[in-house]
């Protein structure tokens, strides 16, 4: 007994605290449910996302990749088709009905290539290689016959001869410089390091100023032994490394003959002479191999101290006194077909609303990392959606991936086909999102920002391989680190990430800016140090020895790409967030008046300087330093349009979030009610609220208002661009029309987001 009494009384404790206990354990709320779903099929849609998280295996994403980069697969390429119809034959395999779209576009090919460094007698003393040798333990750099020649495609055809300029990176800020130094390049070819800007726009600033040709070299403090060892010792571009790529102007992307429409065999046509964006003088890339006689031969002044790359020579500005080049390029200017890769899950509820996942398949020669990489984590995303299928899940809305083909040249494919399914495209299509290239290291997202706080969301329940914490979590803290005090402080308390605004360089830019649709692109990067971007050694080899070397950044990607699209494709509402929109417009409305300020302070202490003799006091008569172009200063703009269109905005997204928060706390029942349909399909209009018929100013290929490339960064965003890039360009009555145009877009887009809120049901009803 008494062992039996001691028992009872050693229980009692435990028994008394039990329901404690079980209190303590238990959630003291109901979980909430995902944005734009049910508390029930949230639940739901929660357990088939991390199902389908445990699917993509590294191994496939890298036997993927053994396959699609085996060979160089360029535009017109035998094994650019042979992909084409082998991804097609898989995504078959996997339950999706998938079928080839062609299109048929102009894309040049090198006839004739030469650079050459003449002395004063005119005799040639260097000849570039213009050549990338092979290496030893990379088997395919060895496919010289297959592979495609070191050029720029969509250069003008010329032969030209003329002094030689070093231009930096040859952006309109470089020849700002060169003015002040007193530099011309009329009548010179210039050379220019890639990086700062596109390469198209090299070529396009020099012509502006009077240039007859451009050569453009990869300086070794970009992307050669400046930030790793030359390969093969390490991922560094070696000396004779060569950036291939498009240099077309930034008017419209796409085929150079069908601007607006699709590239189909009964397009009409642009006479080649008559292309906007094809460049105006010829111009070819070369390594810093061969771009060392070069800039050796240049004399003159040397360059600023921002100009100096990392070869072991002195860099002048130029021109030579003695030697000169001739440069030559001429091109084979053919038609070759595109084979893009359209595949589809259907909706099973809303099969007319489409969910759109693309990432290219073209490469310049191999590209294992651009654009493979990407293209793999795409396929084992399509693989793991039909494991799913068999296990019983199906989507509500329809699901299209695609594999685009000349992506490279110019977003060829993707552009083609977007062009010629615009009008189903603004009917169905309630978000397009991209991938490219993938690396190791840190999650990068950018894109519409109505898509912001989704994409937190998602990126918030992917795990970094490496780090053990989620995805979104390691980009926090990299951006805290990098930050100010006071960003710093934003970066913590902010509750979802910012991400970045998308300008140029990938498919999404005809979804986005032309067509309309709400666009991501995503991402890693950032711990892949080196590149071998556009050469023969951007291959299966070196990818499995520099970058994500165990495939498990792939599978990230797949992880985080996948569940964006399961989780958009299954929402009762569209998680569309017009808060963060709100957010991310007021702070460029702010931006571009501080531009304004900061251009009339500019102008007003150019003008002080030159009053007090600033440039002659220390000018050298051997090579004097101008003063720089006296201009008015800039005229006071009325940016109440634009600031009561951001507080427009504001107000009715947050009287929309308002709305839609009362549904969640109700549990979200009323979001599965049979109205939530005709929500969605005014939320399907909201980002096309964001354009204007006329597009740009001087680029109506460009429609949306918040976000554009830049007319001279290519890459690089202008947000506000019509606000924006006419103030940088001094264009100051363009400038006043465009405050009042982008605030009447603004308040446009309040009354799209109000009329949605109209339509919600109401909580409990």
């Amino acid at each position: 007994m008494k062992p039996v009494r001691c028992l009872a009384l050693a229980l009692v404790p435990t028994l008394i605290l039990l329901p404690q206990l079980l209190l303590a354990q238990a959630p003291s709320e109901t979980p909430k449910p995902l944005d734009g779903y049910s508390q029930a099929a949230s639940a739901t849609e929660q357990s088939w996302e991390t199902k389908f998280r445990t699917l993509p295996e590294p191994d496939h994403i890298r036997e993927d990749m053994r396959i699609l980069s085996a060979r160089p697969h360029h535009v017109g390429s035998p094994y650019d088709q042979q992909n084409a119809e082998w991804m097609l034959a898989q995504f078959k395999s996997w339950g999706w009905q998938a079928q080839i779209e062609n299109f048929y576009v102009l894309f040049p090919t090198p006839k004739e290539r030469l650079v050459q460094l003449l002395d004063a007698s005119g005799k040639p003393v260097f000849t570039a290689s213009l050549q990338e040798p092979p290496i030893a333990v990379d088997s395919t750099s060895s496919q010289t016959k297959e592979q495609l020649p070191t050029y720029n495609a969509y250069s003008a055809d010329g032969d030209v001869t003329g002094p030689l300029v070093y231009v930096n990176y040859g952006t309109r800020e470089d020849y700002e410089e060169l003015d002040r130094l007193g530099v011309s390049v009329k009548g010179a070819i210039v050379i220019a390091r890639y990086g700062a800007a596109w390469r198209g726009i090299k070529p396009k600033v020099a012509a502006e100023h009077g240039a007859i040709g451009c050569i453009i070299y990869s300086d070794p403090a970009d992307d050669g032994y400046g930030v790793a060892d030359s390969y093969p010792k390490g991922a560094g571009r070696p000396a004779e490394g060569v950036q291939r790529g498009g240099v077309n102007d930034t008017e419209f992307p796409g085929d150079p003959l069908t601007p607006g429409v699709g590239a189909t065999k009964d397009a009409k046509r642009l006479d080649r002479k008559d292309s906007p964006i094809i460049t105006k003088i010829p111009v070819i890339p070369i390594s810093y191999a061969d771009a060392t006689p070069l800039l050796k031969s240049i004399d003159g002044r040397v360059v600023p101290a921002g100009w100096r790359g990392a070869l072991p020579i002195p860099y002048h500005v130029g021109p030579g006194s003695q030697d000169k080049v001739h440069l030559k390029m001429f091109s084979n200017w053919e038609m070759k077909t595109l084979y893009d890769v359209i595949a589809r899950i259907p909706g099973s509820t809303y099969p007319d609303e489409w969910v759109i996942r693309g990432n290219h398949h073209d490469a310049w020669v191999n590209g294992a990392s651009d654009p493979v990489s990407g293209m793999s984590a795409e396929l084992e995303e399509a693989r793991s959606f039909g494991e799913l299928l068999k296990q019983g899940w199906q989507p509500k809305r329809t699901i299209i991936y695609c594999a685009w083909d000349g992506e490279e040249p110019g977003l060829l494919g993707s552009t083609e086909w977007a062009e010629t399914h615009a009008d189903e495209l603004r009917q169905h299509a309630v978000m397009y999102l991209n991938s490219d290239g993938n690396g190791r290291g840190y999650f990068f997202a950018g894109g519409t920002h109505g898509l912001e706080h989704f994409i937190d969301s998602v990126a918030s329940q992917v795990i970094d391989p490496e780090k053990n914490i989620p995805i979104i979590e390691r980009t926090r803290l990299l951006q805290i680190s990098h930050a100010t005090p006071a960003e710093r402080a934003t970066i913590r308390n902010r509750s979802d990430l910012r991400i970045r605004a998308l300008g140029d360089g990938s498919d999404y830019v005809t979804f986005m800016d032309f067509v309309g649709i709400p666009s991501l692109n995503l991402g890693f990067g950032g711990e892949d140090h080196g590149s071998q971007y556009h050469s023969i050694y951007d291959d299966f080899y070196w990818y499995t020895h520099f970058q994500d070397t165990t495939f498990v950044y792939g599978r990230a990607l797949a992880q985080v790409a996948g569940s964006a699209v399961m989780r958009i494709a299954d929402a009762e509402l569209l998680p569309y967030n017009f808060n963060n929109t709100a957010d991310t417009v007021s702070m460029y409305v702010d931006q571009v008046q501080q531009l304004l300020k900061s251009e009339q302070d500019k102008v007003a202490e150019t003008d002080r300087e030159i009053k007090e003799g600033v440039f002659s006091a220390i000018s050298d008569p051997k090579a004097p330093i101008a003063a720089p172009k006296t201009e008015p200063i800039p005229p006071f703009l009325d940016f109440a349009p634009l600031q009561n269109g951001s507080r427009a905005l504001t107000d009715a997204a947050q009287a929309y979030e308002t709305e839609v928060s009362k549904l969640e706390a109700a549990g979200g029942t009323a979001l599965d009610a049979p109205s939530i349909d005709a929500v969605n399909q005014k939320l399907m209009q909201t980002e096309r609220a964001f354009f204007l018929a006329s597009g740009l100013p001087d680029r109506p290929y460009f429609k949306h208002q918040l976000y554009a490339p830049g007319a001279y960064t290519g890459y690089g965003v202008k947000t506000l661009p019509a606000v924006r890039e006419s103030i940088e360009q001094h264009k100051w009555p363009v400038a006043a029309k465009a405050t009042v145009d982008v605030g009447g877009v603004l308040q446009k887009e309040a009354d799209a987001i109000t009329a949605a809120a109209r339509l919600l049901p109401k909580a409990g009803q």
